[in-house]
Protein backbone atom coordinates (compact mmCIF):
# COMPACT_ATOMS: atom_id res chain seq x y z
CA UNK A 1 0.00 0.00 0.00
CA UNK A 2 2.00 3.35 -1.34
CA UNK A 3 -0.63 5.42 1.04
CA UNK A 4 1.50 4.94 4.69
CA UNK A 5 5.01 5.64 2.64
CA UNK A 6 3.46 9.17 0.76
CA UNK A 7 2.78 9.86 4.46
CA UNK A 8 6.00 8.62 6.06
CA UNK A 9 7.92 9.64 3.15
CA UNK A 10 5.74 13.67 3.98
CA UNK A 11 6.76 13.35 7.07
CA UNK A 12 10.48 12.86 6.85
CA UNK A 13 11.05 15.20 4.02
CA UNK A 14 9.11 18.03 6.64
CA UNK A 15 11.39 17.54 9.14
CA UNK A 16 14.30 17.36 7.12
CA UNK A 17 13.04 21.27 5.85
CA UNK A 18 12.22 19.88 2.22
CA UNK A 19 8.70 21.65 2.48
CA UNK A 20 8.15 21.14 -1.38
CA UNK A 21 9.28 17.58 -1.25
CA UNK A 22 6.62 16.83 1.68
CA UNK A 23 3.97 18.72 -0.14
CA UNK A 24 4.21 16.72 -2.89
CA UNK A 25 4.21 13.41 -0.84
CA UNK A 26 0.89 14.51 1.06
CA UNK A 27 -0.61 15.19 -2.45
CA UNK A 28 0.37 11.64 -3.75
CA UNK A 29 -1.01 10.30 -0.55
CA UNK A 30 -4.35 12.90 -0.52
CA UNK A 31 -5.07 10.97 -4.26
CA UNK A 32 -5.30 7.56 -2.71
CA UNK A 33 -7.21 8.29 -0.26
CA UNK A 34 -8.79 12.14 -0.09
CA UNK A 35 -10.31 10.97 3.77
CA UNK A 36 -7.47 10.61 5.14
CA UNK A 37 -6.65 13.34 7.44
CA UNK A 38 -2.99 12.94 8.23
CA UNK A 39 -1.15 14.38 4.91
CA UNK A 40 -4.13 17.48 5.13
CA UNK A 41 -2.28 18.52 8.10
CA UNK A 42 0.85 17.87 6.89
CA UNK A 43 0.52 19.79 3.72
CA UNK A 44 -1.23 22.61 5.22
CA UNK A 45 2.28 22.86 7.71
CA UNK A 46 4.62 22.70 4.71
CA UNK A 47 2.25 25.19 2.55
CA UNK A 48 2.27 27.79 5.93
CA UNK A 49 6.30 27.02 5.85
CA UNK A 50 6.59 28.16 2.13
CA UNK A 51 4.11 30.98 2.34
CA UNK A 52 1.39 29.41 0.31
CA UNK A 53 -1.42 30.47 3.26
CA UNK A 54 -4.09 30.31 0.96
CA UNK A 55 -3.44 26.61 -0.07
CA UNK A 56 -2.72 26.01 3.98
CA UNK A 57 -6.15 27.87 5.11
CA UNK A 58 -7.87 25.33 2.55
CA UNK A 59 -6.28 22.65 3.88
CA UNK A 60 -7.27 23.41 7.44
CA UNK A 61 -10.41 24.10 6.19
CA UNK A 62 -11.20 20.49 4.69
CA UNK A 63 -9.53 19.08 8.61
CA UNK A 64 -12.02 20.79 10.42
CA UNK A 65 -15.05 20.25 8.47
CA UNK A 66 -14.32 16.68 8.46
CA UNK A 67 -13.59 16.17 12.86
CA UNK A 68 -14.49 19.41 14.64
CA UNK A 69 -11.76 19.49 17.49
CA UNK A 70 -11.23 22.37 19.21
CA UNK A 71 -7.06 21.87 17.83
CA UNK A 72 -8.76 21.51 14.36
CA UNK A 73 -10.31 24.87 14.76
CA UNK A 74 -7.41 26.52 16.49
CA UNK A 75 -4.76 25.40 13.45
CA UNK A 76 -7.63 27.07 10.84
CA UNK A 77 -7.56 29.80 12.86
CA UNK A 78 -4.05 30.34 12.59
CA UNK A 79 -3.70 29.91 9.28
CA UNK A 80 -6.41 32.17 8.64
CA UNK A 81 -4.63 35.08 10.22
CA UNK A 82 -1.12 34.10 8.21
CA UNK A 83 -3.08 34.73 5.84
CA UNK A 84 -4.40 38.24 6.83
CA UNK A 85 -1.07 38.97 7.83
CA UNK A 86 1.03 37.74 4.15
CA UNK A 87 -2.03 40.87 2.45
CA UNK A 88 -0.81 43.60 4.82
CA UNK A 89 2.13 45.91 4.30
CA UNK A 90 4.89 44.12 5.70
CA UNK A 91 6.88 46.66 7.22
CA UNK A 92 10.06 44.90 7.89
CA UNK A 93 10.36 44.50 3.93
CA UNK A 94 9.69 48.50 3.44
CA UNK A 95 12.44 49.18 6.23
CA UNK A 96 14.68 46.75 4.30
CA UNK A 97 15.40 45.01 7.80
CA UNK A 98 14.40 41.52 9.22
CA UNK A 99 12.27 39.94 11.91
CA UNK A 100 14.92 40.30 14.68
CA UNK A 101 16.23 43.50 13.93
CA UNK A 102 17.40 45.51 17.00
CA UNK A 103 16.43 48.73 18.13
CA UNK A 104 19.04 50.19 16.61
CA UNK A 105 18.98 48.42 12.89
CA UNK A 106 15.70 49.85 12.67
CA UNK A 107 16.95 53.52 13.36
CA UNK A 108 19.69 53.10 10.91
CA UNK A 109 17.23 51.61 8.29
CA UNK A 110 15.23 54.39 8.89
CA UNK A 111 17.99 56.94 8.62
CA UNK A 112 19.18 55.37 5.46
CA UNK A 113 15.29 55.34 3.67
CA UNK A 114 14.00 58.65 4.53
CA UNK A 115 16.89 60.33 3.38
CA UNK A 116 16.61 57.84 -0.11
CA UNK A 117 12.76 58.98 0.01
CA UNK A 118 12.53 62.60 1.36
CA UNK A 119 10.28 64.37 -1.00
CA UNK A 120 12.85 67.45 -1.41
CA UNK A 121 15.80 65.29 -2.73
CA UNK A 122 12.95 64.59 -5.57
CA UNK A 123 12.17 68.06 -6.17
CA UNK A 124 13.59 68.38 -9.55
CA UNK A 125 11.97 64.84 -11.00
CA UNK A 126 9.30 64.23 -12.78
CA UNK A 127 5.33 64.20 -10.97
CA UNK A 128 5.22 60.40 -11.56
CA UNK A 129 8.63 59.78 -9.66
CA UNK A 130 7.59 62.75 -7.06
CA UNK A 131 4.31 61.01 -6.64
CA UNK A 132 6.11 57.41 -5.89
CA UNK A 133 8.91 58.87 -3.74
CA UNK A 134 6.38 60.56 -1.50
CA UNK A 135 4.23 57.20 -1.19
CA UNK A 136 7.52 55.67 0.02
CA UNK A 137 8.67 58.25 2.49
CA UNK A 138 5.19 58.09 3.96
CA UNK A 139 5.22 54.04 3.62
CA UNK A 140 8.93 54.26 5.92
CA UNK A 141 7.47 56.45 8.11
CA UNK A 142 4.73 54.18 8.71
CA UNK A 143 7.07 51.26 9.18
CA UNK A 144 9.70 53.25 11.63
CA UNK A 145 6.45 54.22 13.86
CA UNK A 146 5.49 50.62 14.41
CA UNK A 147 8.58 49.03 15.14
CA UNK A 148 10.12 51.03 16.84
CA UNK A 149 7.53 51.34 19.39
CA UNK A 150 7.85 47.70 21.15
CA UNK A 151 3.80 47.45 21.97
CA UNK A 152 3.14 48.56 18.48
CA UNK A 153 5.54 46.48 17.20
CA UNK A 154 4.78 43.44 19.37
CA UNK A 155 0.91 43.61 18.45
CA UNK A 156 2.18 43.92 14.86
CA UNK A 157 3.98 40.70 14.93
CA UNK A 158 1.66 38.89 16.36
CA UNK A 159 -1.02 40.01 14.15
CA UNK A 160 -3.35 41.76 17.13
CA UNK A 161 -3.46 45.01 15.29
CA UNK A 162 -5.52 43.17 12.41
CA UNK A 163 -7.92 42.60 14.78
CA UNK A 164 -7.58 46.15 16.31
CA UNK A 165 -9.19 49.43 14.90
CA UNK A 166 -7.21 51.58 17.05
CA UNK A 167 -3.82 50.70 15.30
CA UNK A 168 -5.47 53.14 12.34
CA UNK A 169 -2.33 54.48 10.68
CA UNK A 170 -4.15 57.53 8.89
CA UNK A 171 -3.49 59.67 11.56
CA UNK A 172 0.29 60.41 11.26
CA UNK A 173 2.29 62.46 9.54
CA UNK A 174 5.85 61.49 7.91
CA UNK A 175 7.32 64.73 7.99
CA UNK A 176 6.61 64.42 11.44
CA UNK A 177 8.07 61.33 12.13
CA UNK A 178 11.36 62.69 9.93
CA UNK A 179 11.49 65.98 11.58
CA UNK A 180 11.23 64.06 15.39
CA UNK A 181 13.74 61.75 13.67
CA UNK A 182 16.37 64.13 12.78
CA UNK A 183 15.91 66.93 15.54
CA UNK A 184 15.60 69.40 13.25
CA UNK A 185 12.26 72.10 13.57
CA UNK A 186 10.05 73.46 10.79
CA UNK A 187 12.42 74.43 7.85
CA UNK A 188 15.16 73.52 9.87
CA UNK A 189 15.95 70.69 7.59
CA UNK A 190 17.39 70.70 3.83
CA UNK A 191 18.15 68.89 1.23
CA UNK A 192 20.81 70.82 -1.39
CA UNK A 193 22.56 69.70 -4.35
CA UNK A 194 26.30 69.50 -5.06
CA UNK A 195 26.21 68.59 -8.31
CA UNK A 196 24.26 65.59 -10.48
CA UNK A 197 22.98 62.69 -7.88
CA UNK A 198 25.09 64.48 -4.83
CA UNK A 199 22.80 65.64 -1.88
CA UNK A 200 24.91 67.06 1.58
CA UNK A 201 22.32 67.74 4.63
CA UNK A 202 22.39 71.26 6.07
CA UNK A 203 20.43 71.68 9.73
CA UNK A 204 19.73 75.21 10.24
Amino acid sequence: DALPIYCNRGTVNAKLNKPYDAIEDCSNAIKLDDTYLKPYLRRAQSYTDTEQHEEAVRDYDKVYQSEKTKEHKQLLKNAQLELKKSKRKDYYRILGVDKNASEDDIKKAYRKRALMHHPDRHSGATTDVQKEEEKKFKEVGEAFTILSDPKKKARYDSGQDLEEEGMNMGDFDANNIFKAFFGGGPGGFSFEASGPGNFFFQFG
